[in-house]
């Protein structure tokens, strides 16, 4: 499970950092969502070891959710006005996130591959 709070940990800092340092909107805006997908995988499993392929159809129906909630104006309609809680929300329904999400899942493959080879 150190490897996955490891993981976890690097993803969380360069989530923060693209956000901080205003990266190019291409970065800011998919490759941060590509991201956000191993994260949160990284995140369940640094908690409890759970089976690779929950974890991530999990995840990226929870991600989904997030965007359909957008979609429908979720913030707006519940007043979030903590700036925090908007970011992570979101405010704007954009299709192409969900193309990203469905990305986020490659980095997963790989690594559940790496490591399962790593283990033999």
């Amino acid at each position: 499970m150190k490897k996955y709070i490891t993981i976890f940990i690097l993803l969380l800092v360069t989530e923060i950092a693209i956000a901080y340092f205003q990266f190019h909107s291409f970065i800011r805006g998919f490759i941060g969502d590509v991201l956000v997908i191993p994260l949160l995988y990284s995140l369940a499993q640094s908690i409890k070891r759970f089976n690779p392929i929950k974890v991530t159809a999990a995840v990226l129906l929870f991600a989904f959710a997030v965007e359909i909630a957008q979609y429908f104006l979720i913030a707006e309609i519940l007043n979030i006005q903590n700036r925090f809680v908007k970011i992570i929300i979101g405010s704007h329904f954009d299709p192409w996130d969900l193309l990203a999400y469905t990305l986020g899942i490659l980095p997963i493959v790989f690594i559940e591959n790496f490591i399962s080879y790593g283990k033999d």
